[in-house]
């Protein structure tokens, strides 16, 4: 099953185990258990800690094998083949089992442990989706830590059945005790806020006591990071709110064009953008969404506030806004009642659940036509629709699309709806030079127009141009004075990560000249 070069390095990891690995396998005769079998055989001949067992009479998933240890059966469970993005997850699995320690802070492994009743997660993926193997590491590491903790990952492809019969249309989706969980990237403290609201509520508590500080980050993308390092490396008391840090860089699958970084993947990004941040004194207060911003707040007025969702504020100095953006709505009737029943947003991650079927995707720019292409090797037919009399696409792309014999594109045309009953079915068009209306049958739409900033809590505070984003100086000074923005969120044209990150560094640049013009750094 796997080549030398892979067995190698599976080898080397490992040897990090200290303790025994028992892996069970639930087979049959088929094909799919033929290959679990193979890799299985690989895994155990990696280390002399793992010993591979073979059942055919349990009651679980065929093919399907559970990684525990010995004389325990609630370790981590896998069903069809965990290739792919999922290999890693694989390998983590086997290596907590084995006794090496997960990079996770103390108080969440102690919040997991205290987790008193059953919970029984069953996690739907595709191999080539990115956002995945996050949601299925966390619920792993969660059932490796607490006996009365199950999980088990569920590959579609070999799995069918269950997608059609449990209607699922995007990845990763997440049952607990039988009845849907989620959809969607989740972290493990994301999971763990849905299934332990009192930690959500301790949290807040913490957080509304923290002392002032000199700089206050809102978002945790590539502009909140750098503006973060930057801050840091002056001295002063930083923090660093996030709703999820990593932001929309979390969602991205490949990028090529970050100087000195030839080709990474977003997530992997992400963590290195936290990795860096943590090797500095910043207080990362994460899961937190801004609600409101107060300027003139504190006892002698010179203070901003934060306001957060979860009802906790922060105050400081000088605050830096870089809560980016987000998917951009088409906003028709059927978009939100079909939302992961038909109508995704991430081709590389949903575009295995269509495959051999009929989609669209809404969207002509380079987003959009990349989508397209993508998909056309997948489904069975793509029609894209572009509302601009062209395409906006670079020309290369457009090439590709024009090669492509299963995919229609029509342009000079705007969606009016997204029709189905319990799923998508179909989508409308009207022909803007004609006025006629179109429908398209279809299983599935992916939406590709950009995106929006994540500015409405700021309204009526900060200048924000048309669009809603936030109106910045050279340095990255708002109209208000002491509070600064960077990245996606604002005017700064051309919305790349690498200008992201060099705005963040900026904005923080800023916001320490306006400390030292203003006043003192805190204690």
């Amino acid at each position: 099953m796997l080549d030398d070069a892979t067995k190698a390095q599976l080898k080397s990891y490992l040897e990090r185990a200290t303790a025994p690995i028992e892996i069970v396998a639930s087979l049959d005769d088929s094909e799919a258990s033929g290959e679990v079998l193979s890799l299985l055989k690989d895994v155990a001949e990696a280390s002399p800690l793992v010993k591979l067992t073979e059942s055919r009479d349990d009651p679980h998933r065929k093919p399907s094998f559970s990684v525990n240890r010995p004389g325990e059966n609630h370790g981590p469970r896998f069903a069809g083949l965990p290739m792919g993005h999922e290999f890693t997850s694989l390998i983590l699995a086997l290596l907590q089992i084995g006794g090496y320690p997960p990079k996770v802070e103390q108080a969440v492994l102690d919040q997991i442990r205290a987790l008193d009743r059953d919970l029984e997660f069953e996690i739907y993926v595709s191999l080539t989706c990115h956002n995945c193997p996050d949601v299925v590491q966390a619920l792993n590491l969660m059932a490796v830590q607490n006996p009365r903790i199950k999980t088990t990952m569920i590959e579609g492809g070999t799995f069918q059945d269950e997608i059609k019969e449990r209607e699922i249309m995007g990845v990763p989706t997440v049952f607990l005790n039988g009845t849907m969980f989620g959809n969607g990237r989740m972290s493990l403290e994301e999971i763990l806020a849905k299934i332990d609201t009192s930690g959500v509520e301790r949290e807040a508590k913490k957080i509304a006591e923290k002392a002032p500080f000199d700089v206050l980050i809102v978002g945790g993308g590539p502009a909140g990071a750098a503006a973060a390092v930057y801050a840091a490396r002056k001295g002063i008391r930083t923090g660093v709110a996030s709703e999820r840090f990593g932001g929309q860089v979390l969602d991205t699958l490949g990028i090529e064009n970050f100087i000195s970084i030839k080709e990474t993947e977003g997530p992997k990004f992400a963590h290195a953008l936290e990795e860096h941040v943590r090797n500095y004194d910043v207080d990362i207060m994460n899961l937190q969404r801004a609600k409101a911003l107060i300027p003139n707040s504190g006892p002698g007025k010179d203070l901003i506030e934060v306001q957060l969702e979860s009802g906790a504020s922060l105050k400081s100095k000088t605050v830096i806004i870089s809560t980016g953006a987000r998917w951009r709505n088409i906003n028709v009737p059927g978009e939100q009642e079909f939302k992961n029943k038909g109508v995704a947003y991430c081709p590389h991650c949903d575009g295995p659940l269509f495959k051999g079927k009929r989609v669209a995707v809404i969207g002509g720019g380079n987003s959009g036509v990349e989508a397209a292409i993508d998909l056309a090797g997948i489904v069975g037919h793509v029609t894209l629709i572009e509302y601009d009399t062209a395409l906006r696409a670079d020309a290369v792309l457009q090439r590709k699309l024009k090669s492509l014999k299963n995919v229609d594109v029509f342009t000079n045309a705007q969606t009016t709806e997204i029709t189905g009953d319990q799923k998508v079915n179909g989508l409308v068009y009207k022909n803007r030079a004609t006025g006629e209306l179109k429908t398209v049958p279809l299983e599935g739409v992916f939406i590709q127009i950009g995106l929006v900033p994540n500015t409405d809590w700021l309204k009526g505070v900060v200048e924000l141009s048309k669009h809603g984003e936030i109106i910045v100086d050279a340095k990255g000074q708002t109209s208000l004075p002491g509070v600064f923005a960077a990245g996606d969120a604002t005017t700064v044209p051309f919305k790349q990560i690498i200008i992201a990150a060099g705005d963040g560094a900026k904005a923080a640049l800023g916001a320490f000249d306006h400390l030292m013009r203003t006043s003192a750094p805190a204690a």
